[in-house]
Formats: C-alpha cells, structure tokens, sequence
C-alpha cells in the first residue's frame, strides 16, 4: 500500500469517528437545545417566573435588593411548573407608579410593600396572601388576636427565602418570643414544656392564624389541647378530678414552673385553693392538726406538710378507678 492509499484509509477512518460520535452527541445538543427553547418561552428576560421582567430588570443580582428577592426562587412560590404559582404582582399590585420611576431616588414604592414600616396597612398585606392561602387553618385569621393587633403575614414570615425560621422547629419559638416574652421567660424556668430541646413548638398547641378556642388553641378548649400529647391523663375514670376535665390551667402554668411538674404552687397550698376547711379532721394527725390548714403544731407535724403532701395519700390527681376512690376524694 502507498502512502496516499494510506492517506485516503486514515481520513476514512476519521470520518467515520467524527460522525459516530456527532450521532453520540446528537441527543445532548437537542435537549440543550430544548432547555434553550423552554427558557425562551418563559418571556424575554424573565428571571424566575413568567412576565417577571419587568422587576428583575433593575433588582437582578447587583441591585441592593435583588440577592434577597431572587431567592424567591428557591421557595415554593417560585416554581415556574406549578400554575398557581405567583408572580411579583400578584403580591405587590401592577405598581405602575413604581415602575415608570426607574431607577430615580425617591420613586414611589410598589402599590403593596411588605414587612416592618410598611406603609401599606396590615390587613391589605394579609388580603394579598389570604388571596391564595385561604380556608383550613387559616379560616379564623379574620378577628383573631394576631390580626386584631395589626399583625399581617410577613410579621411571621419570610417570603423571599429557602429558610422561613417561623416554620422551622428549631428557630419557630424565637420568632415568637418576639412578641411573647413573658412565656420566652417561663420556658427558661426549672419544669419547662421541651422548648429550648426543639421536641415541642409553639404551633404544636396553637394555631397562629386563628382558633375557635381560646388563646388560639388547635382544639377547643385547653384540656382538649394538653390530652392531645397528655392521653393518659384524659380517663375516662371512676372517680375523676373536677378540675382535670375543666381546664388544666387550674393547677399547671403551661409554659414553665420553677415548681414540678408545670404547678402553679406547691402542695399542699395548692390543694388548699379548694380543698380548705376542716377536710382532714377525720385522720389522727387532723384532729391534732386541726385539719388540712393546721400547720405544725409543737409536737405533731401534719401529715399533709411533709413528703408529697396530700399526693401522701391522694397519688392519682388526675382521677382514679381504686374502689375506694369515694372515701380518698373526701
């Protein structure tokens, strides 16, 4: 074989390479192709949903704000696929005014501005989310404590970031100790609900946006709320506890004790808010002791002032199927 018969194989051969591997390659260029095509239709310049142009052109990445509000992006609400996903003025109005300000200093601001100092009242703020998340646990936001006291959404929440803190286990209570100091106070005291642990949340007992019951409760009333978690406590009993089934609050502070578990006060003087009187004239020691009030006398300390205190006798507080439950709750 001579040299240009040589010649003519070798580029053969590397012709029949380029076009194996132009057919290997060809997919590739077609899907990139079709991601081009599909960003294309997106709208000329639009950043991260439909017909958002318009805003991104001045907050893109080098605006002031433009870091923090294309975060929006990483957020549910900047899905391009979901269809009931928003746009920049399906929250913040057209703003017309807004945008034929340019990049003037003192433009007017978007028809709604959410967050701190917003001139744009509350309940208007609310209307724009309440506009899509409304109904289920959001049903009562209209006159409940939060909206009665100008709250709106963005107090809470953080729209234009992947981490909104308010809905984080870890990082939810300090948002609401914001507000709430007085039970940031008692979550720090000895007997504590596991707050600071992140076990439990504020909204695993309340309802931010609204309840039937009171201080915003999930459930309707308090003991409703602590069976929840508290089952063992709920009965049914023979002999049950009147103030278990009426409000927990009788004898727990919900949000931390510097008594255990959760009292608002020690036995016996706990008990003596309503058991007062000559209710343990009937043992030895309360005819000495002058009943459960007695005290200690010289030579003969009261049963009921040492130990657990009437949980001596009486261990079953929250009610009791003992067959002799009749004569113990005297």
């Amino acid at each position: 074989m001579n040299s240009q018969d040589t010649l003519s194989s070798f580029s053969l051969l590397v012709g029949g390479l380029v076009f194996t591997i132009g057919l290997g390659f060809a997919p590739f260029a077609t899907a990139d192709q079709g991601a081009v095509n599909n960003a294309t239709k997106l709208g000329s310049g639009d950043t991260v949903l439909r017909g958002d142009a318009k805003c991104t052109a001045c907050h893109d990445g080098e605006d002031k704000f433009g870091p923090k509000i294309l975060k929006i992006g990483l957020t549910k609400h900047g899905v391009a696929a979901d269809g009931r996903t928003p746009t920049c003025t399906s929250c913040h109005g057209e703003s017309e005014a807004h945008l034929k300000g340019g990049n003037k200093p003192g433009k007017p601001k978007p028809d709604r501005v959410f967050g701190k100092n917003s001139p744009t009242p509350a309940n208007e703020q609310a209307q724009a989310c309440l506009a899509c998340h409304k109904g289920g646990n959001r049903t009562h936001w209209e006159g409940d404590q939060h909206a009665s006291n100008d709250l709106a959404c963005s107090s809470c929440h953080e729209i234009h970031t992947d981490h909104d803190r308010v809905r984080d286990k870890k990082t939810q209570p300090e948002v609401c100790f914001t507000c709430h100091k007085e039970q940031r106070m008692d979550s720090r005291k000895i007997s504590h609900h596991a707050i600071g642990e992140g076990k439990v949340v504020c909204s695993d007992c309340h309802n931010p946006h609204g309840s039937a019951g009171p201080k915003l409760l999930k459930k309707n009333t308090v003991t409703e709320t602590c069976f929840t978690c508290h089952a063992e406590k709920r009965g049914p009993f023979l002999w049950e506890h009147q103030p278990v089934t009426e409000d927990c609050t009788n004898c727990h502070t919900p949000h931390g004790s510097n008594i255990t578990p959760l009292l608002k006060s020690r036995a016996p003087f706990l008990c003596q808010e309503c058991h007062d009187g000559p209710h343990a004239s009937q043992t030895p020691i309360g005819r000495n002791a002058a009943g459960i009030q007695g005290g200690l006398t010289p030579t003969l300390p009261s049963e009921t002032y040492v130990g657990r205190a009437c949980q001596n006798c009486h261990s079953m507080v929250h009610g009791s199927n003992h067959p002799a439950g009749a004569l113990l709750q005297r």
